[in-house]
């Protein structure tokens, strides 16, 4: 994906490029079950752990954002140092808007996932309700950037949670998130149902 927007081969190069490409599509997709593709392994009580501070990364190999086997994903790094939750990535040109700068939806969806991580940290994870982005400078291409979230509050029903990216110390977006608190079992029980669904 990376190549495709920064590579300038020789004429010719891209369409031989795609028929290959598109050989090596038609061969995998005979892999792919009738019902169309599902993914498996996501939120595995395993990978996660008992305490939720597992490998988030390894129990989601699909997601857009951190996920290992999703080549949309950069992927972001993700760890804990509790009560907080960081990321870490080096968005390349594949992901830019304005010239040079991050653009604002990749951003977005990264802090869907970070500001997730951080519930998962205070067990206070689950859906998305609302996701605030305020962008305070722009987010340059090429350049490392860190992550770091942590919850603000949690209440019966709702996770509130809040995070800032960073590159070379300086703060460039700051978000906040609402989230539906539901409990590890109840989350790890629906992809458990939905899973089986899939296979009856």
């Amino acid at each position: 994906m990376q190549l495709t927007v920064t590579s300038t081969p020789a004429p010719g190069a891209f369409a031989d490029a795609a028929a290959r490409i598109a050989a090596l599509s038609d061969e995998l997709a005979v892999g792919v079950p009738d019902d169309g593709p599902v993914p498996v392994g996501r939120f595995a009580e395993e990978s996660v752990g008992p305490d939720g501070l597992g490998s988030l990364t390894a129990a989601m190999p699909f997601d857009m954002v951190v996920g290992s086997c999703n080549p949309v994903a950069p992927p972001i790094e993700l760890w804990f140092e509790p009560p907080k939750a960081f990321g870490r990535v080096n968005f390349t040109a594949q992901y830019e808007g304005a010239p040079g700068c991050v653009h604002g939806a990749a951003i977005a969806a990264a802090f869907d996932i970070i500001l997730t991580a951080a519930n998962v940290v205070a067990d206070a994870a689950g859906p998305t309700v609302e996701l605030s982005i305020r962008y305070r400078k722009p987010t340059i291409v090429g350049i490392d950037t860190v992550f770091e979230s942590w919850v603000t509050e949690v209440t019966d029903r709702r996770t509130f949670s809040t995070g800032r990216l960073l590159q070379d110390g300086v703060v460039k977006v700051e978000a906040t998130g609402e989230f539906v608190n539901m409990s590890r079992e109840r989350i790890n029980a629906m992809h458990r149902n939905r899973l089986a669904g899939r296979e009856g």
